[in-house]
């Protein structure tokens, strides 16, 4: 019995030693996560909230909206539509990996293309799925509640205008980077800031809520260009027709601004519409009226008389003697079709002689014949700002030859862009003044530079004239009710090994009104296919429609009013 008590004593002190040791391990394991908790609240609070911050908000991108490109008056040229984004977080979009060709078939993609490119990217976050859905589109694709899958706001650009001003305007990427023309040129001041934004998102990756603003985005400027849409729409339907009548290759029409130098119209053929990005390519977008060079034939001569009557040296009225109608230059022989005789300065430019602009340049100092042709614009940039601009091509006079000299004076051996001729004949309208070509609207005209007397200018002017009057070769370049100054230019292509018997460029650039110039224009049209090819047919019929409707769109003053007749007169007024 002594025994059995004993071991049942033993037995319970065993058990009360196990119990308290159980409670103890209890106690310290409850201190411990009480310690645990406090440290947590207390001690390291922070960082509890950033881990729950990093679980459920998120930092968003705010796109900007970029500037609004339009006309001098204020008509749109390129414009910012809203378009929405699609991406996903491959890593929640897993589970409803059965649902994909839901999602691929409202993206308008390969559902088995889909799947790849998920699976592939579950160690991602961001996975970009469509780019520039409507909204209406965006919503479809929202309303199936996938997890992870996520829309983004951003703006798609959209050119009203169209192959219009497609090479003026230009374009930019599925990013909103401007790539060509104005969109490029002045990118850094169409294109705005982007802003940030923090949000609460749920489970499935679904921003549900808008906590705070960290940078509100800041949206591009506006740009208003010089561009008057009326006659940028006249320009382009007139250069179009003309291009399809002659069957030409390509095509260009610049109109200037004489009072500020601003561009009123630039247009191209072939021309490409910057909404439709299948016709991208750089054969179409080239701006050609800009970048292209070519040589002017006799639409330089103008410019030479200029030299001439700079020089002090000749007038209007002074005699060349063209007899017997050719010319030798070392090796090289010009002609003009007739032999013309002794005439005028007037005259060679109303008859476009070859022979007796020839002459008269060889009797100009090469320097000074230079120093005109630059202090035209030739050989340098218009300044315009327009991206890919070409200088064309002025051989400096030291490395001139005789026939280097010779070949100038009639447009060869010098290379230009349609916008420079156009800037050269500017300052002839603009008496004498050079101003710097502008893309962008002015509020007031620039000073400009002297770089030719006033009356001679006023005095090339007058001769020009004559090259439209009965009896000039640019009679077809006539406007009714204004007075027009202008010249035409036919001049050879060169091809390998010399220059092309049946390959030619037209030309005619010109002014009006002549007695008080308003605007200057030049017409190229590149290789006429039809039986017709001089500048006098092919281009000046071109000029006199395009200048006639937009003397009338800005209501230009008529300068040549035909003269009545006094009986009519009195009759008119007894009634």
């Amino acid at each position: 019995m002594k025994r059995g008590a004993e071991t049942k004593q033993q037995t319970m002190r065993r058990f009360t030693g196990r119990l308290m040791l159980v409670g103890t391990f209890f106690t310290l394991l409850a201190g411990s996560l009480v310690a645990r908790a406090v440290h947590l609240q207390v001690f390291n609070k922070e960082f509890l909230n950033e881990q729950a911050d990093t679980r459920h908000l998120r930092t968003e991108r705010i796109t900007a909206h970029r500037g609004t490109i339009t006309d001098r008056y204020g008509e749109p040229l390129a414009i910012s539509t809203p378009v929405d984004s699609i991406w996903a977080n491959p890593r929640k979009l897993a589970p409803a990996v059965d649902r994909l060709p839901e999602l691929a078939r409202l993206l308008g993609l390969d559902s088995q293309q889909l799947m790849r490119r998920v699976t592939r990217s579950m160690d991602k976050e961001f996975l970009s799925l469509k780019r520039h859905l409507s909204p209406e589109q965006a919503r479809e694709v929202l309303a199936l509640k996938l997890p992870g899958v996520n829309v983004q706001r951003e703006y798609r650009r959209y050119y009203p205008a169209g192959e219009v001003a497609g090479h003026l305007v230009g374009f930019t990427n599925i990013d909103d980077e401007g790539q060509e023309g104005l969109e490029l040129a002045f990118n850094h001041w169409l294109a705005g800031e982007s802003g940030a934004k923090r949000v609460l998102k749920d489970r499935l990756g679904r921003s549900v809520e808008n906590v705070e603003s960290i940078r509100p985005p800041n949206p591009g400027k506006e740009l208003r260009t010089s561009i008057d849409l009326r006659i940028q729409y006249l320009a382009y339907r007139t250069l179009k027709a003309a291009i399809r009548q002659h069957n030409a290759d390509s095509g260009s029409i610049v109109i200037l601004d004489v009072r500020t130098g601003e561009v009123l119209a630039i247009v191209n053929q072939p021309t490409y519409n910057p909404n439709d990005r299948a016709q991208f390519s750089a054969e179409r977008y080239r701006n050609r009226a800009v970048t292209d060079i070519f040589e002017p034939g006799s639409s330089i001569k103008p410019l030479v008389i200029a030299a001439a009557l700079e020089s002090g040296e000749f007038k209007p009225t002074s005699v060349i003697d063209t007899a017997p109608g050719f010319v030798v230059v070392g090796a090289k022989t010009i002609e003009d079709s007739k032999n013309l005789g002794r005439v005028s300065l007037t005259t060679i430019l109303a008859r476009s002689s070859n022979v007796g602009v020839t002459k008269l340049a060889m009797e100009l100092e090469s320097e000074r014949l230079w120093n005109t042709m630059t202090q035209f614009g030739l050989g340098a940039l218009t300044a315009s700002g327009f991206p890919g601009e070409s200088a064309g091509l002025l051989t400096h006079y030291s490395h001139w030859r005789p026939i280097s000299q010779a070949t100038l004076a009639y447009g060869y051996g010098v290379s230009v862009t349609p916008l420079q001729l156009a800037q050269a004949y500017a300052v002839i309208g603009a008496d004498g003044v050079s101003r710097p070509v502008s893309l962008v609207a002015l509020d007031a005209p620039p000073d400009g530079d002297q770089v030719m007397a006033a009356d001679n200018a006023e005095a090339v002017r007058d001769m020009l004239e004559e090259v439209v009057r009965p009896g000039g070769t640019g009679m077809k370049a006539s406007v009714a009710g204004y007075r027009v100054a202008g010249k035409t230019g036919t001049a050879w292509k060169f091809a390998a090994g010399g220059y092309s018997e049946d390959k030619y460029i037209s030309i005619f650039a010109g002014l009006a009104p002549a007695s008080n110039p308003r605007l200057a224009a030049v017409v190229v049209i590149d290789e006429p296919h039809g039986e017709l090819y001089y500048g006098s047919d092919v281009a000046a019929p071109v000029f006199a429609d395009v200048m006639s409707e937009s003397l009338r769109l800005l209501a230009v003053s008529p300068d040549a009013m035909p003269a009545r007749d006094p009986g009519s007169i009195m009759q008119a007024m007894s009634q």
